[in-house]
């Protein structure tokens, strides 16, 4: 919809020259900025709407309308989003100063001239003669302020000479005739709607019947205060509707809702001729002389200029704008430079990666979000939700790039980070996000920039905008002035991409980093991405990051908009990129094998999950698959990189390998997998490792760019460096394991797979494993480390380790395949092994379990916030040695589902008799809906004949705590009584929480209704819940049903006055068992402390009665405690 108004008095644009001419403008700086310096200054307030314009007008078609003399247009969205913008307090500031200004210059333009009507070719009685005539209503006159020497004898039927014109599709202010003429009929669907909160009442109208001959027209007759504009009503009848007022802030405004004319057709002879606007310069989609150019806003997105989609405006008059064509008028092409520009941008990105990288396999992707490592610390880390509670994205790419725009305002850079471990395939993610939009499956962005994080590695202080977009990249881009000023006006149709995030340097300060909109001078590269990260520079623009999850997560990822988890492989997919694999090679006819000898190892099947490592595992099995039939895959991670390297180091020149292992330690050490041909020692070294696959060029690199294949592979070579080098004293090997870090300079553990190749490197026989990389007499130098480390390993005790370096211990005695150290670990393992809040990976599952059955004893395991899958769950609870076991409800269930269906009738019933939730904690509602469906199982489990008796989990629960808080807690609370009677066994009922359950009256009723079920309760704590009189007496007349088992009633903090404690006092003494009552900080006089003391007399088995209460006078308490020493006043 546009808004039409009367040019103002004083306008500094100029006048038209015809109707066949555009409309010019010249933008210019505000002449102040108070509100008196815009009240003198020759600004037009229409001006400034546009220049806040926020709004997507590229896919809108509208009406062109005729531009008199005196016709400007403003846009209605920009003038009601205005009026109501919401920002910081000195923005709106600003704007309500605008508003005022608008207010009283458009009041006074429109009424220089009272008898000058721009619409006077146009009458109310030529619009329409087939609408049906509305009944006529109240009158109300618009409030104007005209001149005094305007004003006639009587103001009371004073009127502008003319009616206002109407126009098709749009809103239109201007002077009005006197609304007596106006028939006022109010729409029916507007008002059978009940009004939104802070929307605006209209008033009561009444109908009366007009003549058939009149006008029709109807009228909104508005109350004083501020109007909501409602842009578009699809109810509305066809016809006029004029919202008046005192309140509206402008004379009136008539709503016309109809449909829009095709170009096609005729106008009615009738009916008035609608000419069109001319198009504003440099702003195709807006019919405003006072849009911008889009030249005048270099900083501000112009979404109307940068949609690609063919858009058209109707046009219903033979007189244009010589450039617009007659019928649609599409938007104009880019400039040519910009043109060639996004082709080479295109064809850079469109080469699909060859060999092995590209064997594509779709992973899941998982909504993630980050939560504190510790209740005193600040740091953030990725929380690990359970199995059941994987939120996956469903929608692809779309979905994860649309994920942020609901939180998105305006103009604001969307942040969005991909998370992954190593060899989770995030790089070739990103690729793939570049191959997308080169082929046109992205077309909400107009340029797509990927930039791995090393090429940003580099000092100085003298890099733009341009370098970080052009020139910083793996391939330099050439770009003229004229495509970087498209760009910056455009920003919200620019996609950048930062792969591999964690090799960035010196990324802490990003967000408090000092960085302008637009530096005006250089400045290093670590202040262009701090503007990016402040969302100041290319501000409107998405930033999408892949990065790994642990080490170095920075503020900066804490505050993107969106966070994925790239999960890996599941098993169907693993095994479906070995069949691709062979496929793609040309060697179908070792398809099943290869699956055969990954099956035959299922350590190394259970590293299935991730990429990289499934390329290797392929590339091991072609080469043996060559070899013979009796080829087998090694059990170890160490083995299988021995493998593919072995033959590697044979072929090379001497001591290649050492060097090249030296380099990827050196690299590691610096948080960096690239290097460039100078990196290399010699040009043969170099040459071998390109020859063998060890190093490669990374897609769109240049030619002296290099990187290692993998980053295992980089983690392999590290450890062979520290197992072979010299310059390493041995007293220094074992803080590279990371298992028992040092307080004092701790070792960064960037290369996080080196501890296990190295425990493989030095304790498996050198025969098959660092003599075959090196030769038997290098190998011979591991043997001091070996005597070292192995110290080491044996005088760790697990016991005292964190779940996590109890994981990687394991892991590393798993890969040194040498006894004694397995037996020390194992034997040394804890009855009770919780792993709450540590992530277990499926090796990890298959580790931890290996282990489980050579310690020789019984466990109980606790696996609660794990994120382990389904079929790690069952493989550990299947074991025999496992007696006891907590998980997450709702994946027990899942499992318990899963083997039912699958007729595993033994390992379901071991999983139902070693499931037990004691204690157990509700935090969310999940958990009180998880706790239904375990009770729902078991009901289900009763009613069947093939089982009998209870789930022991719900059998032998005996403390139950509720913990949701103000907002969750009485919606929760009545789930949660519903289900209490089935705790039998129930002794500790705690509905005490620090930030306050509040059940009310109304759940403590709830309560003592299933109190009659349960036998067994000792302690109820019901403090801190809002229980007034009406709860306490509720509560008294159903204690006695726990009158033989209760121990401990605590009523802490409540709302408890003095009728309340009365009816406590009577039932006191038929609590036989209770031993501890509490009723401090309640709201009961002298008199209910004084009928408490006297209840406390006739029961000689209660032991402590807490009352103190700052209602209760202190010398009232004191005389109380000296009658009886029981009542306590702490």
């Amino acid at each position: 919809m546009r808004c039409l108004a009367p040019r103002p008095a004083g306008s500094y644009l100029s006048e038209p020259q015809g109707s066949t001419q555009c409309a010019t403008m010249e933008l210019g700086p505000l002449e102040g900025s108070s509100y008196l310096e815009l009240l003198n200054s020759n600004a037009d307030p229409l001006h400034l709407y546009h220049l806040h314009d926020p709004m997507d007008l590229a896919g809108e078609e509208e009406t062109e309308l005729h531009s008199e003399p005196d016709t400007d247009t403003i846009n209605c969205d920009q003038f009601s989003r205005l009026l109501h913008y919401e920002g910081d307090e000195e923005t709106r500031e600003t704007y309500a100063s605008i508003a005022e200004l608008d207010q009283y210059v458009f009041q006074d333009s429109q009424l220089e001239d009272p008898n000058k009507d721009i619409f006077k070719h146009i009458g109310p009685d030529e619009v329409s003669e087939s609408m049906e005539t509305p009944a006529e209503v109240g009158q109300k006159k618009s409030q104007k302020r005209p001149f005094p020497e305007e004003l006639p004898a009587d103001l009371k039927h004073w009127k502008p000479a003319e009616p206002p014109a109407v126009v098709t599709g749009s809103f239109l202010v201007g002077p009005v005739s006197d609304s007596s003429t106006l028939p006022c009929l109010l729409p029916p669907a507007l008002f059978n709607q009940e009004p939104a909160s802070g929307q605006t009442h209209l008033e009561e109208t009444y109908q009366m019947p007009m003549p058939s001959s009149s006008s029709s027209l109807s009228c909104l007759n508005l109350p004083e205060g501020p109007v909501q504009f409602i842009p578009t009503l699809s109810t509305l009848p066809q016809g006029f509707w004029q919202i008046s007022g005192p309140g509206t802030g402008v004379s009136s405004i008539f709503i016309y809702h109809s449909e829009v004319p095709q170009a096609s057709q005729s106008p009615s002879p009738s009916g008035p001729t609608v000419h069109g606007l001319p198009t504003s310069p440099d702003r195709p989609g807006s019919t405003s002389p006072f849009a911008p150019s889009a030249t005048d806003l270099p900083s501000m997105p112009e979404p109307a200029l940068t949609s690609r989609a063919n858009v058209t405006e109707h046009k219903t008059s033979p007189t244009q704008c010589q450039a617009a064509g007659e019928g649609a008028n599409k938007l104009p092409k880019w400039p040519e430079s910009v043109e060639q520009f996004c082709r080479l941008l295109q064809d850079t990105y469109q080469t699909e990666p060859a060999g092995p990288d590209g064997i594509l396999v779709e992973v899941d992707l998982v909504r993630a979000k980050l939560e504190r490592s510790s209740s005193k610390s600040l740091e953030r880390e990725l929380a690990t939700p359970d199995w059941a509670e994987r939120q996956l994205v469903h929608g692809g790419l779309t979905e994860v790039l649309l994920a942020a725009r609901e939180r998105r305002r305006p103009r604001e850079t969307q942040v969005i980070a991909v998370l992954g471990k190593a060899g989770q395939g995030k790089s070739c993610w990103a690729g793939a996000v570049s191959r997308a939009w080169a082929c046109g499956r992205l077309p909400q962005y107009d340029f797509v920039f990927s930039v791995p994080c090393h090429c940003l590695n580099r000092p100085g202080d003298a890099y733009r905008l341009q370098d970080l977009l052009f020139s910083l990249g793996p391939r330099p881009l050439v770009a003229d002035d004229e495509v970087f000023s498209h760009i910056l006006k455009r920003p919200d149709r620019v996609l950048f991409i930062l792969d591999a995030f964690e090799e960035l340097e010196t990324q802490e300060g990003f967000l408090h980093s000092t960085c302008g909109p637009a530096p005006a001078e250089p400045c290093s590269l670590r202040g262009l991405l701090a503007g990016l990260f402040q969302r100041k520079l290319l501000r409107g623009c998405t930033l999408l990051l892949t990065t790994r999850p642990r080490g170095r997560l920075t503020q900066s990822l804490s505050k993107a908009d969106a966070l994925f988890e790239l999960s890996g492989f599941s098993m169907e997919q693993a095994q479906a990129y070995v069949m691709r694999y062979f496929e793609c090679s040309g060697k179908t006819e070792h398809q099943d094998r290869a699956l055969a000898l990954l099956r035959d190892r299922p350590f190394l099947l259970s590293h299935g999950h991730s990429p990289t490592l499934c390329q290797a595992v392929c590339q091991l099995s072609e080469a043996l698959l060559e070899l013979g039939e009796d080829a087998e895959l090694p059990s170890t991670l160490t083995g299988l990189y021995v493998g593919l390297l072995g033959p590697a180091a044979h072929d090379g020149p001497p001591g290649a390998l050492a060097e090249l292992a030296k380099l990827a330690w050196e690299l590691g050490r610096r948080h960096q997998s690239a290097l460039r041909e100078d990196h290399f020692p010699s040009a043969d070294v170099r040459t071998w490792a390109v020859a063998k696959g060890l190093v490669r060029h990374p897609p769109g690199a240049t030619a002296s760019e290099l990187a290692f294949c993998s980053f295992l592979l980089q983690c392999f070579l590290g450890a062979t460096w520290l197992a072979l080098s010299c310059e390493i004293k041995d007293k220094e090997l074992p803080q590279y394991l990371a298992l028992t870090p040092r307080k004092k300079r701790p070792y960064d553990n960037w290369l996080e797979g080196v501890p296990r190749f190295l425990a493989g490197l030095i304790f498996q026989p050198p025969t098959r494993c660092l003599g075959a990389l090196v030769g038997p007499s290098a190998a011979a130098l591991a043997d001091r480390k070996q005597k070292v480390l192995a110290k080491y390993l044996k005088r760790l005790q697990p016991g005292t380790l964190r779940a996590r370096q109890l994981l990687e211990l394991l892991h590393c005695a798993h890969e040194a395949e040498e006894a004694g150290i397995w037996r020390h670990v194992v034997q040394e393992l804890p009855t009770r092994l919780s792993f709450l809040g540590t992530r277990l990976t499926p090796p990890d599952a298959h580790v931890l379990g290996k282990a489980l059955e050579a310690a020789g004893q019984d466990f109980s395991l606790d696996l609660r916030s794990t994120g382990i899958d389904p079929s790690g769950l069952g493989s550990l609870v299947g074991l025999s040695c496992v007696t006891r076991f907590r998980a997450a409800l709702s994946d027990t269930v899942a499992l318990w589902e899963s083997l039912r269906q699958h007729g595993e009738t033994k390992l379901l019933q071991a999983a139902e008799e070693k499931f037990t939730i004691e204690p157990f904690k509700a935090k969310s509602l999940k958990d009180v809906e998880d706790l239904g469906k375990l009770v729902q199982t078991q009901r289900t489990r009763s009613s069947s004949e093939d089982t009998a008796g209870e789930l022991p989990a719900v059998r032998d629960l005996k403390k139950l705590e509720f913990a949701l808080g103000p907002v969750s807690g009485p919606r929760a609370f009545p789930k949660l009584v519903r289900i209490l009677m089935a705790f039998s066994s129930l002794q500790h009922l705690d509905l005490d929480a620090l930030s306050e359950n509040k059940i009310g009256d109304e759940g403590v009723s709830q309560l003592s209704a299933t109190f009659p079920q349960l036998k067994s309760l000792e302690t109820l704590n019901l403090s801190q819940n809002s229980i007034t009189d009406v709860g306490a007496c509720k509560l008294a007349e159903a204690l006695p049903s726990l009158a033989a088992s209760l121990l401990r009633l605590s009523l802490y903090n409540n709302c408890i006055c003095d009728v309340g404690a009365e009816s406590l006092a009577r039932v006191l003494p038929d609590m036989v068992s209770l031993r501890v009552m509490d009723v401090q900080y309640n709201k009961f006089t002298a008199a209910g402390a004084q009928q408490l003391a006297a209840s406390l007399r006739k029961c000689p088995h209660v032991e402590t009665l807490a009352m103190w209460t700052p209602t209760i006078p202190f010398s009232v308490q004191e005389h109380l405690q000296q009658q009886d020493s029981r009542i306590s006043l702490r």
